[in-house]
């Protein structure tokens, strides 16, 4: 029996995932690498970027877990995109009372956000669904909205070992080097090598760390 292909739109298939949650995990929690990460960078850095000054953008929100554990965490304001109206309704509801702001945005388009504003950026699981050209645009955005000396945290799927994900390549290829049609939900999902992050981060990032967790 073949797997029936989800051919909608990005924000449609989002919409319809955050109501009913049939074909990905969604939680409440906050994702268990941005704790790491978060007690990492307070190791090295004190609170010097987790404080109640500093502001963080979520690129590809959801309900918000990530902004609400900064927030309720850190003092943290927040500022969350999704394409997605209904994660975006979940998230301000979760969220009340919090210094944090949603706006509904396709991150392949320019971010409505202010030069040099944020502390810190997340990028996790999300620019994966942009195409090449999408991409490029989106390094060039964050490093504009990034405070000189903020911090990106990029979590995306890495190709190097992943037998799964080269075999998507080879069975479901898209029209661009390194991306395929995922079966499950058929949208377009890019798949990096760790040398190819290195190349999409040099020039307007410095690398402090790389980390392997899973698949990503």
């Amino acid at each position: 029996m073949k797997r029936k292909r989800f051919n909608t739109a990005g924000h449609t298939f989002w919409d319809k995932e955050y109501k009913a949650g049939n074909h990905l995990a969604l939680s409440n929690n906050p994702s268990e690498d941005l704790v790491k990460f978060t007690r990492w960078l307070t190791r090295e850095y004190g609170r010097e970027y987790l404080n109640q000054a500093a502001s963080v953008l979520d690129l590809g929100c959801g309900n918000g877990r990530n902004l609400l554990h900064l927030a309720r965490t850190f003092g943290m304001k927040g500022v969350g995109l999704d394409t997605s109206s209904e994660a975006i309704a979940q998230a301000k509801a979760l969220s009340v009372n919090l210094p944090i702001e949603y706006q509904i945005q396709n991150i392949a388009n320019p971010l409505l956000v202010t030069d040099s504003s944020q502390a810190l950026v997340l990028d996790m699981m999300t620019s994966h669904f942009l195409r090449k050209e999408e991409r490029l645009r989106l390094r060039e955005e964050i490093a504009r909205v990034l405070k000189p000396g903020g911090w990106l945290f990029w979590k995306t799927f890495l190709l190097d070992h992943d037998e799964h994900a080269k075999r998507l390549l080879q069975e479901n290829p898209a029209d661009e080097e390194g991306s395929y049609i995922h079966p499950k939900i058929g949208l377009l999902e890019h798949v990096f090598t760790e040398k190819e992050i290195e190349n999409a981060l040099s020039g307007k990032f410095t690398i402090q760390k790389i980390t392997k967790s899973h698949g990503h």
